[in-house]
């Protein structure tokens, strides 16, 4: 069996285009933020300070020249790998996303590998078991949960098992944590100190997990649905192929495709995460500290972390689009 053999010309074109497309991306985002009401330097300075504070402010950040100059300088120092400074955290922005990035990072893997661990047996089983009692209950249950806000699930996640659970008398050990990374107060490390972050992650990942799960276990039941309909998978029973072969071997192998498109798709939560997930459980990853720039009017953090979604989006799909060749006949 030969794959296709994908041409450097080919890649190199689509690499220039990924590469267009995120240029035009971050000018817009940067033309938006500019252009959205709110002035950066009257978010650092205290309530008492007169207009010369702030014009000394906005001086001092170069936000007084033009927007037409404050993009020249920013392109200049993003192509030579300059994000810039916080203006409201005081720091350099590429330290604050090396921060952010690792949480990110864990917990949309986490919930990334579940989501799917989970929701495509759970597609194959409501497609195998389609119109029966099964495939009802479970219909209703990933349309309510796909359909919920997420923050609504936290907060009803946390009402239960944190204050829920001590309304009934049960010890701290045996409550889920809800808010921080790690346990305040406490200093731990090893394996403990593991099993404290483990304790914090499982309402977050919970709820990241289960409305991913959701709308993967609705699209594999549609996809696994209509294959099963096909002629050859009814050719393979009529052969006596044993159930798990033409399953997993016909069945799954011919949607295997459309799911390694759609976990491309889904890359890029491994950092974007939940904006509202990590707001309620006040997680310091990407997605808060992306609504803590926007509120602060932080240009600098702004563009940083937008550049950091931009590139993840259009490269996780560009990846996708590499790799389809490898897991598709009809492709090679």
């Amino acid at each position: 069996m030969q794959l296709q053999r994908v041409h450097p010309p080919a890649v190199l074109r689509r690499l220039g285009g990924a590469l267009l497309l995120l240029w035009l991306v971050l000018t817009i985002t940067f033309a938006l933020i500019r252009l959205a009401p709110g002035d950066a330097a009257a978010f650092l300075v205290p309530p008492t300070a007169s207009a010369a504070d702030v014009a000394r402010i906005r001086a001092e950040l170069g936000l007084d020249q033009s927007v037409v100059v404050q993009y020249a300088r920013w392109g200049a120092a993003l192509l030579r790998g300059d994000l810039g400074e916080s203006f409201s955290l005081h720091q350099p922005v590429a330290r604050a996303l090396e921060q952010a990035l690792p949480v990110s990072i864990g917990l949309g893997a986490a919930s990334l590998a579940l989501t799917f661990l989970i929701g495509v047996p759970l597609g194959m089983l409501q497609a195998v078991r389609r119109n029966s009692a099964v495939d009802r209950i479970f219909t209703v249950l990933t349309t309510f949960v796909y359909a919920a806000p997420s923050f609504w699930l936290a907060l009803a996640l946390i009402a239960v098992f944190t204050y829920g659970a001590a309304a009934w008398g049960l010890p701290p050990s045996m409550r889920l944590p809800a808010f921080g990374i790690r346990s305040p107060g406490v200093s731990l490390s090893g394996v403990p100190a593991i099993l404290d972050i483990v304790r914090h992650s499982i309402l977050p990942i919970t709820i990241l997990a289960s409305i991913g799960a959701a709308g993967i276990a609705r699209y594999a039941r549609s996809s696994i649905s209509d294959t099963i309909a096909q002629d050859f998978v009814r050719t393979a029973r009529a052969k006596g192929a044993a159930p798990a072969r033409v399953y997993f071997k016909h069945v799954l192998a011919t949607v295997l495709p459309a799911l390694v498109v759609l976990f491309a798709l889904s890359l890029p939560g491994l950092v974007a995460g939940s904006i509202f997930v990590e707001s309620v459980f006040a997680w310091p990853g990407m997605g808060r500290l992306m609504v803590n720039a926007i509120v602060a009017r932080d240009y600098p953090l702004i563009m940083g972390a937008a550049t950091v979604y931009a590139t993840i989006v259009l490269f996780a799909n560009l990846a996708g689009d590499l790799v389809l060749p490898l897991v598709d006949p009809r492709r090679r």
